[in-house]
Formats: C-alpha cells, sequence, structure tokens
C-alpha cells in the first residue's frame, strides 16, 4: 500500500535539494536569496539545452536576455549621464558600447561564476556560444528585474558587475592604436589583413559602425563605434585578444 512512496519521496528531495544548491549559488552571485526559482533556470537556459531536452520553444533564456539587455543598458546609461555631466551623447554611447558588449558581459560572467550554471550543450560547436556566458548574464538580469524589481536590479548591476569589474577611469583614457599594432603583427607574420564596415545603425543623431577584421580573409572579430575609425580599433582590440596577442 505504501510502496511507491519511497521512490517519490526520493524523486522530490533530490529535486528540492538540487534546487537548493542552485538558490544557494544564485544568493552568492546576486547578493540575495531568489524568490522564483523558475525565472533564474530559465535564464540559465541556453537554447541549444532546450533544443536537446525537448523543451518548448520558449523554453529558454532568449527571452529574458532580451529584456536583460534592455535593463542593464538603462543603468549604465544612467551611470554615465550622472558620472559624465559634460559629455556629449557620442561619449557615452561609446563607453556604454565598451561597458556592455559581448566580450565584457563574457568575461564578467566569467568572472563571478555564472558560467558553472548555464546549461549548455556542450557538444555543438557552433559560432554562437561564443557568447553563451555573456547572454546569460543579460539573461539574469532580466531575471532579477521579474522577481526582485528594477530597484534590487540597478544595485546588482552596480556593486556586483560595474564597480568590482569595470575600470571607468582606464577605460575613458585607454588610447592605445589597437589597429596599427594588428596590423604589425599580420605583417611580420606575412599574413593578409583588411577591416570592413559590415553595418551602419543611426541611433538619434549618431550612427553607430560595426567593423570586421579579416586575416587572409577570415573573419577574426568584430567591434562597434560611432565612428569607422573607432569601430576599426574596437574590431583590432578584440582581434588582438582572439589570437592572444599582448
Amino acid at each position: 500500500m505504501f510502496g511507491p512512496i519511497k521512490p517519490v519521496r526520493r524523486i522530490y528531495h533530490r529535486l528540492f535539494n538540487k534546487d537548493r544548491a542552485l538558490v544557494r549559488a544564485l544568493a552568492g552571485i546576486i547578493g540575495s536569496t531568489p524568490d522564483n526559482i523558475r525565472l533564474y533556470k530559465l535564464s540559465l537556459t541556453h537554447t541549444s539545452f532546450a533544443r536537446q531536452s525537448a523543451a518548448g520553444k520558449h523554453e529558454t533564456n532568449e527571452r529574458m536576455e532580451f529584456l536583460g539587455d534592455a535593463i542593464l543598458g538603462a543603468v549604465v546609461a544612467e551611470l554615465l549621464f550622472r558620472k559624465f555631466p559634460y559629455e556629449d551623447e557620442g561619449f557615452l554611447t561609446e563607453i556604454r558600447s565598451r561597458i556592455v558588449n559581448r566580450e565584457s558581459l563574457n568575461l564578467i560572467a566569467m568572472k563571478i561564476g555564472l558560467n558553472l550554471l548555464v546549461k549548455v550543450d556542450t557538444t555543438s560547436n557552433s559560432m554562437r556560444h561564443k557568447s553563451v556566458n555573456g547572454n546569460a548574464l543579460e539573461a539574469l538580469v532580466g531575471a532579477i528585474y521579474l522577481d526582485k524589481g528594477y530597484n534590487t536590479t540597478r544595485d546588482f548591476i552596480l556593486g556586483k558587475l560595474i564597480k568590482p569589474h569595470i575600470d571607468l577611469h582606464n577605460l575613458v583614457n585607454t588610447t592605445a592604436n589597437f589597429k596599427s599594432k594588428l596590423i604589425e603583427w599580420a605583417q611580420s607574420q606575412n599574413l593578409d589583413i583588411r577591416f570592413e564596415i559590415v553595418k551602419r545603425k543611426q541611433q538619434g543623431n549618431t550612427t553607430e559602425f560595426t567593423s570586421e577584421v579579416y586575416i587572409d580573409d577570415k573573419p577574426i572579430a568584430t567591434g562597434v563605434g560611432l565612428s569607422k575609425k573607432k569601430a576599426d580599433q574596437a574590431a583590432a582590440e578584440k582581434g588582438l585578444t582572439f589570437l592572444k596577442i599582448s
């Protein structure tokens, strides 16, 4: 009569303990205990994993990522607006893009240990997976917003992401000529190198350019800037990182 109870109980405890471990890990990252764990589970589920697990079409972190991206951008925009009261829109947009670009978010996600919690199909070698941790960080921001509200999310972004991991002074004052350095390296290796503007996006009175750098006709990195020169520099900086050239 009571035979099935023990297996059910074991399953319940296994799932409960698994959630408890996730709650504990997230609390360490966020700084407060999650209330709705389902939101956070969703924020950590990459599309590849959902497909592998035969989950529903929307049971991935893509929509949460969309929400988190907007909130992250707004919080960083407010920070820069207040910190640099005499700078123009172009300057503020440029610095914001350098803070919230994929490479920066990927690095921050790994520093806070979020990469250890993301569910992704590791058997796939898709190029999209290179941004999985940064995307999950944006999705996490979205989950915190839905779970805790704007003020808690803002405190998390500023206190746990920006202040410990972004050196604003260094970011603003970095004037290294990454493009020249990458060109010199390519020439020393007898490799062809070229930069190409692959996208233009109008934002109010400014135009955002996306540059892609090619080594022997193979794309290795892209960069965004508010001029072609700045976009090339951003692409070159990422290219140097990709090629592990210090």
